[in-house]
């Protein structure tokens, strides 16, 4: 992780609110931004300034997402999500996030990412598959 990384800096992407990020559950008379879909924003938004900073051999994994989602945004609209470093400390990275669309702010979000070594988070992952297959009973076993 390089130095230059360090609170106040932002990043700005704009999102197209196709079918995809809607909700389905009340019919397509009412298909809105939906809140699951707002997350995965803020979170890959932050995550694409983070990636500016990150030495090769590194990546980032989210730990906290608090959203608050204001009001509805229409299929075929646009948002843009605006983020900004507001906390580095070590590898946990701390961020605010906007989100408006045409009209008015739709969205508030305070998140947290963790900056992970590719090759630990390797052995991390290879340890816990041990584990489940020790607790599944071994290779094809189960119930």
């Amino acid at each position: 992780m390089r130095a230059q990384l360090s609170p106040g800096l932002a990043h700005t992407a704009r999102m197209e609110i196709d079918a995809g990020r809607t909700i389905s559950f009340m019919g397509d008379a009412f298909r809105i931004y939906a809140t699951p879909s707002m997350a995965r924003d803020v979170e890959s938004t932050c995550r694409e300034l983070l990636q500016q900073y990150l030495d090769e051999g590194e990546n980032s994994v989210g730990a906290r997402i608090e959203l608050d989602h204001l009001g509805p945004t229409l299929l075929g609209m646009w948002v843009d999500v605006e983020v900004r470093v507001t906390e580095v400390d070590g590898r946990r990275v701390a961020f605010e996030a906007e989100v408006r669309d045409a009209l008015d702010t739709v969205g508030r979000a305070r998140h947290v990412r963790f900056v992970v070594s590719l090759d630990k988070q390797r052995e991390r992952l290879a340890a816990k598959a041990q584990r489940v297959a020790a607790a599944a009973g071994g290779e094809g076993g189960g119930p």
